[in-house]
């Protein structure tokens, strides 16, 4: 009588070796991360607040009030670029150290960077999730100012975007620089603090001949000052400011130099 046959088992010895899966291209991941930090910058409320709603109160604030009568051929016109730098400095300062803080506590930039994106492809995500915001912000303030009557001349945009860029990439630096050194409870509170010193006194929305004596000196040389100055330059005038464009290039070397320098990825 013949056997009953038993089905053929593998052997313990063979090993089961998964296909490798190609990383995707960097750019594409950095896209991806950027599209990420971007969009939860937009969905968070807060950020929606600091983005968007104080500086379009502000905005509206200097429109309607006397207190920058004498400045410029309106309100309107001098007060858009002050709102635009405010909006660089609340985007790229406040929000993205208040983000990074946060996500070093919890480990996420510790992980990511050991990921393919890499701590360089990490970083460029959130520059570019920066620049995607920023673009966000300086559509709907131009939506906003155009109907109250703006009117920048047409030279004005070139330099103006420029140095509006120059001014996110230096407060950017100065947002990873307090993020990455101190704890996210002390990020939350330095940022908020500086965004409303800076914002009120230091240059960025009231320009420097409107402040008290004592802060006339100094703010010339804050990045408030130098961003604030620059783009009233740029949007009034249509001319590059060379003094405040190299404070705020100075501003963006030594913050970026110190942020890698001391910079803490747990």
């Amino acid at each position: 009588m013949s056997k009953l046959s038993s089905p053929s088992l593998p052997s313990s010895s063979a090993s089961y070796s998964p296909t490798p899966q190609a990383a995707a291209p960097l750019l594409s991941r950095i896209l991806l991360q950027g599209k990420y930090e971007s969009l939860t910058m937009l969905r968070n409320g807060e950020q929606q607040i600091l983005a968007v709603v104080l500086p379009l109160l502000a905005l509206v604030g200097l429109t309607v009030t006397p207190f920058l009568d004498g400045l410029g051929s309106s309100r309107i016109n001098v007060a858009v670029p002050g709102i635009l730098a405010l909006c660089a400095m609340s985007t790229a300062f406040t929000g993205q150290g208040i983000a990074t803080g946060f996500d070093r506590r919890y480990g996420v930039l510790r992980f990511l960077s050991t990921t393919p994106l890499g701590r360089p492809g990490l970083i460029a995500g959130k520059v570019l999730a920066v620049l995607a915001v920023l673009t966000v912000q300086l559509a709907v303030v131009t939506a906003v100012a155009l109907p109250l009557g703006w009117r920048p001349p047409a030279e004005a945009w070139l330099p103006g975007l420029a140095l509006l860029i120059l001014g996110a990439a230096a407060f950017t630096a100065l947002g990873l620089l307090v993020a990455g050194t101190v704890r996210p409870e002390a990020t939350l509170a330095i940022t908020n603090l500086l965004w409303i010193l800076l914002g009120s006194l230091g240059g960025i929305v009231i320009p420097a001949e409107r402040l008290p004596a004592a802060a006339q000196a100094i703010v010339h040389y804050l990045p408030s000052g130098a961003l604030g100055e620059a783009l009233r330059t740029a949007f009034l005038h249509g001319t590059l400011n060379p003094v405040a464009a190299v404070i705020l290039l100075l501003w963006t070397f030594i913050a970026g130099a110190a942020a890698i320098r001391w910079f803490k990825w747990n």
